[in-house]
Order: structure tokens, then sequence, then C-alpha cells
């Protein structure tokens, strides 16, 4: 490790935060963190993908936006069979993303401009090519065949039992050279690990171990309610009829889950992990894809994760009660250590989710804002602060294997990752004019670039760097959230404090209840919000006078 990165590693290290020489809150407890999808980002080399060079060249920006951590996700070396979600080398970059020494100079550069990074590790899974799986299929006995799940076939010479993939199909590929099933989560193309096998724990501790020294700030984990099974391998209860016109997730919830995900046994992989991670004070966070809050709650007990993602957001209708208990849960089973997220790479973008046009971007920003005064880390996912609705992407130019694999591509995740529009010109800065990006721009427009919305103090820009200044400048609210029902059919409202959060979530203006004492608004996302009444899909902060 270089000097500099020594130095960088210095700037961030230790358990936790000290303010005039005494601990203090841990960094991370309440940090704003932001979703850079690489390939969409920047694109460096003016190749049409997005790499390291165009992301450590567009720091600036993040900067200037106010979040504390940044998000990278997979970068390392891959047959891109899910762009990246199938490692193929754990410790070096793609030569589509970089160097090694890429990544350094964005760890320097993020540093250098007070930014935590956040690296993503796949251990759920390889990619086929990764030399552990080319090994283990070479035969029944070779080094690296334990490393994976493998199974004789089922009575009937099918699979061993009805497990489904995520992204279609069977969770189970016959291996025809050794005669035994390789289970797989996800693509054929991506393996499941076997992490009851103790040398595949010991190659993750090496692995963590070689970030953590090139001075990384802590792993996004994905899948992290999935690295184990029950080995029984029982088939799982089934809920209903799977077609073939289902998307992939459609037909994934044609079953219970009991035996394949969410096992015990996992958390104490974590808990390894964090004294790894403790020592460096770094964070971990996982991608924990279950929409029941008490269920994520264990992964985040004292001594296994530090946080986790909290999706509930991605599946829930609009409206006062289901956004009420939906932040309620959260706030309940979390105890601080969830994640508030509302878009991310694997879903469509909360824009569009929530109505699209005027109604889908206020609704977003409404939601944010709710999040803002709530304890835990927030996120947003590039061009969420620019309030980007899905991307249009024509059939033929489909690449998820989501949409590209099945009967029917309404599952594609392609539309959420759209290249980043930075300016109005030729190629909005994301790539070089001429430059054909990896996948097309979607219909972006000179609005929806951050060139053209940084001039405009009245932007979408403007308004979620504001709240993200109001969320940094808010005093201590340590103590419980208190939930307010005045108006349940409209209304979401909080106080935690001396902070009180109110949402309309309605479509005609709301007359607020009159609050105790002296207040003053903190932040609002229509100039016309008062403390007595909020316009249609707007909110605000409020806090009260000493």
């Amino acid at each position: 490790m270089s000097r500099e990165l020594r130095d960088a590693r210095s700037l961030h290290s230790g358990r936790e935060d000290r303010v005039d020489g005494a601990p203090s809150r841990a960094w991370w407890r309440d940090a704003v963190g932001y979703e850079v999808y690489i390939r969409s980002f920047a694109d460096g080399n003016y190749d049409g993908v997005g790499d390291l060079v165009g992301l450590r060249d567009r720091l600036e920006h993040l900067a200037w936006l106010g979040v504390d951590l940044v998000w990278i996700t997979p970068f390392y070396p891959s047959p891109m069979a899910d762009h990246g979600y199938d490692v193929s080398d754990y410790c070096d970059v793609d030569p589509a993303f970089g160097t090694l020494d890429d990544f350094d100079s964005v760890v320097l550069e993020a540093h250098r401009l007070g930014l935590r990074v956040m690296v993503d590790i796949v251990p759920n899974h390889t990619s086929d090519q990764h030399p552990w799986f080319v090994d283990a299929r070479r035969h029944r006995r070779s080094q690296h065949r334990d490393w994976y799940v493998w199974r004789d076939p089922g009575a009937d010479g099918g699979p061993p039992n009805n497990w489904v993939s995520s992204f279609g199909g069977p969770a189970w590929t016959l291996d025809a050279g050794t005669g035994q099933y390789y289970m797989h989560l996800f693509l054929p193309e991506q393996p499941d690990l076997n992490w009851n096998e103790r040398a595949v724990a010991e190659a993750f501790a090496q692995i963590i171990g070689f970030w953590l020294d090139r001075g990384v700030d802590g792993f996004r984990i994905d899948v992290a309610h999935s690295l184990v099974e029950d080995q029984a391998f029982p088939d799982n209860p089934t809920i209903g009829p799977v077609a073939p016109e289902m998307t992939p997730r459609q037909a994934f919830r044609c079953f219970e889950h009991l035996y394949d995900l969410d096992q015990p046994g996992v958390t104490d992989i974590y808990r390894r992990w964090r004294q790894l991670a403790d020592q460096h004070g770094a964070v971990l966070l996982g991608e924990v894809y279950l929409h029941e809050a008490q269920r994520v709650s264990r992964y985040v007990e004292p001594d296994a994760l530090h946080a986790a993602f909290y999706f509930k957001a991605m599946s829930m209708p609009w409206g006062a009660a289901g956004v009420r208990a939906m932040l309620a849960a959260g706030v309940e089973s979390g105890s601080g250590r969830f994640a508030w997220v509302q878009a991310s790479h694997d879903e469509r973008r909360s824009v569009t989710r929530f109505g699209g046009g005027a109604e889908g971007r206020e609704r977003a920003l409404v939601l944010s804002t709710l999040y803002a005064g709530l304890p835990g880390m927030m996120f947003l996912y590039q061009g969420e602060e620019l309030a980007l609705a899905d991307g249009v992407v024509p059939p033929d130019r489909l690449t998820d294997p989501v949409g590209t694999r099945n009967v029917n591509p309404a599952g594609s995740r392609d539309g959420a990752r759209t290249p980043m529009p930075w300016a109005d010109v030729d190629g909005f800065g994301f790539t070089a004019p001429g430059v054909e990006p990896w996948l097309p721009f979607g219909g972006r427009g000179a609005a929806d670039t951050v060139s053209v919305q940084r001039r405009d103090p009245a932007s979408w820009l403007y308004r979620y760097r504001s709240l993200i200044a109001a969320r940094r400048s808010l005093p201590p609210t340590e103590g419980t959230v208190e939930w307010l029902v005045d108006d349940p059919d409209r209304l979401v409202a909080y106080r935690r404090g001396g902070l009180s959060v109110s949402a309309n979530v309605s479509d005609e203006a709301l007359d607020l209840p009159p609050l105790d004492g002296t207040w003053s608004v903190h932040f609002a996302t229509d100039p016309a919000c008062t403390l007595r009444r909020l316009p249609p899909r707007s909110a605000l902060l409020a806090l009260r006078s000493p």
C-alpha cells in the first residue's frame, strides 16, 4: 500500500469518530449514502461504459451534493453475465473499469473531499469462470469441489428439489462432466458458494482484508440473507402454479422460501467479519432483501452487521397508511440500524413506481423528507437527486439477463440503469460525443441533466441538496419517534425530540394541527409549505425553538 493510501486510511480509521478527545456517535450511524452504478455513472475513457476514472472525476458532484458515503457496485474482473455480480477475481479490477491504481485514485480523491468509500462484495456466489469453480467441476475430488453446493439428481433424474432461481428457471444446473447438479440462486453462470466449507470463510477474510488495506470504509454485502441453506434441501412449499409467461419475480413468489433463504447460521458469518471491520472503523451494510422488518432486524444484532437496507418501500403502495406502516415498522425493528432506501439498480426508479411525472417526483421527495428525520443511514441511487424516472430502453437494446433470458421481458432492470445525464450535450457528459453508450440514455432531456439543474436554484437537484444539508444540520434527535395520526388518510407525521416532520401524501391541500410552542420551518419540499398548511404531495421539517 502506498504512503498516500496509508495516510488516507489514517484519516478514516478507528472504531468511532472523536470530538475533543471524547468518543462520539459512530460515523456511519446517520450517514447519507449514494449508490454509484459504475457502468452508468461516468465514462472516463470514452468507450461507452462507466469506469473508475469517470467516477473519480465526478466525485466533486457528490461532495457538493453533501453526501457522506459513496457505494460503488462491483468493478471486479467478470465475464459480465450479470454486469459484474458474477465475479471471477475478488482482488482486482476488470479492465472495462480500469486498474487497481485507478481504484486507489478514487479512494484518495474521495477522502480528500471528505467522502467515505464503500465497495460491493458478493459472497453468495462467484462466476462460473472463477478459478475456484473451474477447478471444482473438474472432478468430484478436486480441491475446490466442496467450495460449492453440489447434489445428486433427484429420483426422476432431474434437479434435487423444486427451488427456483431469482432470475428465472430452476436453481440447479446439471454438470454433465461430474454427474451432479450445482446450485445457483441466480444465473447458471453464478454458482453458489458453500459457506459450510471453512476454506470459503478463510478466503473471504483475506478478500476483506485486501480491500480494507486499500483504504475502503465499508462493504455493501450482496444478497446478505442467502449465504446459508437448509442442509436437508427439502422442497419449498408452493403457493401457486408457475406459468411460462411470468417474470422471474412472479415465479419466485409462487413458493414459500422456507429452506433456501434467511436460514439460521448466516449471521455467524457476519460476526466474524465484524471483528475485521471494527479493527478499521469500517461498516458492514447488508442487502437483506426481506420486506418484513422483524426478519431484517436479526441481521443487525449488536455483534452482527452494523446496518442493513430496509427495502419495504420498494413494494409499498402509495398512501398514508402504507407509508406510515412501513416507516413505523422500520423504526421499531431497526433500532437505528436500518438504512432507508427507495431506489436502486435492481428496481424501477421510485419516481416511476410512484406515478411518474410531477406526481412521482413530488412523492419521491416527500418520502426522502420523511426518511431524513429518522434514525439510521439514508441512501440515494444515482440520478435520484435529479428526480429521474426510468429511462426507456427498446426491446432490442435490453442487456439485463432477467429481461433477455425469459419469455416475459417486463422484469428487466435496464430502465433504472441508463447512463447518468451530466450535461446538455451530445453524449450527455457521460461519454464523448458520437460514442454509443452501453445502454441508451432512455429519452433524457436538458432538464434532466446535472448542468442545467445546477444552474437553477429551484431545481430538484437543489431541493435534494437542501434536504441533505438540513438533515446534516439537525440537532441531536436521540429519543423515541412519536407518530401523530390526526389525519390518517392524508397525513404522515412524527416528532422526535425537538424535530417535527409532516408529510401530506394526498393530492389535495392539507391543514396541519397547531404545534405547541415556537417552531420554525427547517426544510420544505415546496415553497408554499407552512407550519399550518401543506400543498398536495409536500412535506416539511420543523424545529422547536429552545
